[in-house]
């Protein structure tokens, strides 16, 4: 696995899960044109563009192109880093038919063509910060009253309401953007306060 600072901004499940096999950093999916309205998933992503930095991979149809000139307009322009996939004709494997363009996503990319991809924008491999301090882990969670008893689902809802983080976010989501945007010490501060 390589470990990039920046979160990977990609388009859907199937390309979050490509690039998940390949890169160790936090990797947030736009559903598509679902973000144009998804204000909460616009503020996680300016949230995330101003604390790391963010990398936007999408595909290389209209589509992507639409994605990508969106989410470069609701960050700043020196916090966003612009990965290009090249135009490969064909389809993916899970599709019986080839897109409208006849060009493959990141899904269907190797895994050369997307580090190469990240190369060419630029994108730096290093240690994150995050592996160098202690983390929040689930256990955390669970003796905090996150997860796992009686009133774990209002206390985790007051949880994400003090973070500014959308409502409907994972447990496991939860704990990955705790760890990119706190340290231990901030995380119990907060529980301390709700």
């Amino acid at each position: 696995m390589i470990k990039i600072n920046q979160a990977v901004i990609v388009e859907g499940r199937y390309d979050r899960k490509k690039v998940e096999n390949i890169l160790d950093t936090l990797i947030i999916e736009t559903d598509g044109f679902a973000v144009f309205k998804n204000k909460e998933k616009q503020a996680l992503i300016r949230r995330l563009a101003e604390t790391r930095g963010i990398v936007v991979l999408t595909d290389s149809d209209t589509a992507g192109f639409k994605i990508r000139s969106f989410l470069g307009s609701i960050v700043p322009q020196d916090k966003v880093i612009h990965a290009y996939i090249p135009d490969v004709l064909g389809k993916e494997h899970r599709k019986e038919k080839p897109s409208k363009e006849n060009k493959i996503g990141v899904e269907g990319m190797t895994k050369e063509i997307i580090l190469q991809a990240l190369d060419r924008a630029g994108v730096t491999c290093t240690q994150s910060e995050t592996s160098q301090r202690k983390p929040v882990t689930k256990i955390d969670l669970y003796e905090d009253g996150i997860t796992g008893s009686k009133n774990s689902k209002s206390k985790k809802a007051l949880l994400l309401k003090k973070l500014d983080l959308p409502e409907r976010l994972s447990t496991n989501s939860l704990l990955k953007l705790i760890n990119t945007f706190m340290t231990y010490e901030e995380y119990k501060q907060v529980i301390s306060e709700i």
